[in-house]
């Protein structure tokens, strides 16, 4: 739903561009620009990430291809707090290799998506076992 909101916008930047004094002109093509940029990484860039019992499949740009679950030490959810609003993140610690995603790019809350990957990771009988979270 934001992919297509971005790109109604940058359609609505990009027009402005063309009827705008120079200075607007500038200002509405960077803009159209931009969130053309951003609906492109999210259409090439889709699903960031898919999981199984075998572990799971990223694409980001910087990291492409299949984790399995022997290489993941953790997964949790940073939560940070600033000028009254709350970022969550999705961290993935697998040694060298740390994945951060925010919401936007998992497309649900990062607790939900913490929480299926434990559940696919540990399997719903082995939540006994299950490491404390943190």
């Amino acid at each position: 739903m934001e992919t297509a909101g971005a790109a109604v916008i940058a359609l609505i930047a990009a027009g402005l561009a063309a009827t705008a004094d120079p200075a607007g002109r500038l200002l509405f093509a960077l803009l159209a620009l931009w969130l053309a940029g951003l609906v492109a990484t999210d259409l090439l860039l889709r699903p960031r990430l898919r999981a199984d019992g075998a572990g799971l499949q990223v694409r980001t740009f910087a990291v492409r291809g299949r984790l399995p679950w022997s290489q993941v030490q953790r997964v949790r959810v940073d939560q940070r707090s600033r000028y009254g609003l709350t970022a969550r993140a999705l961290e993935v610690d697998a040694g060298d290799l740390l994945l951060v995603i925010g919401r936007r790019s998992l497309g649900a809350d990062p607790r939900d998506v913490a929480a299926t990957l434990n559940e696919i990771r540990y399997g719903q009988a082995g939540q006994a076992s299950r490491p404390a979270p943190g």
